[in-house]
């Protein structure tokens, strides 16, 4: 999506409203990078987008001289940036806001905020440049709640920033749950909104993360079409069962515009 934005000229805004800490090291959680990133192999990627990826964790794990060195969504982002554009990065405990200051301290056009990202939110749309996307990835911990707040904070961001592209975040732990979501939100967006999903596990188990989902607004051409060509390359590498996983990339249908 901000190689989408990079497109144009003109500077963007990348607005993140639950940034963490931005730099992990998975030696720390062994047994959950086995069941995640480790999977995912360098060398097996023919799409350009996943040979990207593996590219900038590589040469971030090069600088860091640690092989279990992970850069969350705000490194990566913070990669994107040119200089005439900018990124806000909000993060609600003051320790990992901390942590996160340390790790992006040598680039000027990132400002790092502790606070509610919800809130902070509305602060910072619209943007002056008028372009930017906002991403918004909380912690799911009170699942219900944050599902609302999730759609309160899409409404009103598009309200603030019309044009703008919006991606959210969201477990796939109950389909049940996650299709009356997407009803509710439905019925208040009269914009092109794409749903990018994957998932290793059945869809409707409750026992643990069975996948994880994609909501974008205002997704940028052709994002969909190459969705279809990496979204399974990268299902296949982490799906090592190769029974119960799968894809899909849909419209989400919205009000009548």
């Amino acid at each position: 999506m901000l190689a989408a934005l990079q497109r144009k000229e003109k500077g963007f805004l990348y607005l993140e409203t639950h940034s963490g800490r931005g730099a992990y090291d998975l030696a720390h959680s062994a047994a959950e990078a086995e069941g995640g990133v480790a999977r995912f192999s360098a060398t097996a990627n023919n799409s350009a987008e996943l040979q990207r990826y593996a590219a900038h964790l590589a040469e971030y794990r090069t600088q860091q001289g640690n092989s279990h060195a992970y850069p969350g969504s705000p490194l990566l982002a913070a990669r994107e940036l040119r200089p005439q554009d900018r990124a806000v990065l909000v993060e609600l405990m003051p320790a990992e806001a901390h942590t996160l200051e340390l790790a992006i301290a040598d680039n000027p056009r990132i400002r790092v905020e502790t606070g509610d990202g919800f809130e902070r939110l509305r602060a910072w749309l619209p943007p002056s440049e008028r372009r930017g996307l906002t991403f918004i990835d909380p912690p799911y911990e009170e699942t219900n709640q944050d599902f609302e707040r999730v759609t309160t904070a899409v409404i009103e961001a598009l309200r603030r920033f019309r044009t703008g592209i919006v991606a959210a975040w969201y477990p796939i732990k109950d389909e049940r749950e996650i299709a009356a979501w997407q009803l509710e939100l439905a019925r208040h967006l009269d914009c092109e909104t794409l749903v990018a999903e994957l998932w290793l596990y059945p869809r409707d188990s409750r026992i643990a993360l069975n996948g994880s989902g994609l909501l974008i607004v205002n997704p940028p051409y052709l994002l969909a079409e190459r969705m279809r060509v990496w979204l399974p390359e990268l299902q296949a590498q982490l799906d090592v069962a190769g029974q119960v996983g799968g894809t899909s990339i849909r419209s989400l249908p919205g009000m009548p515009r």
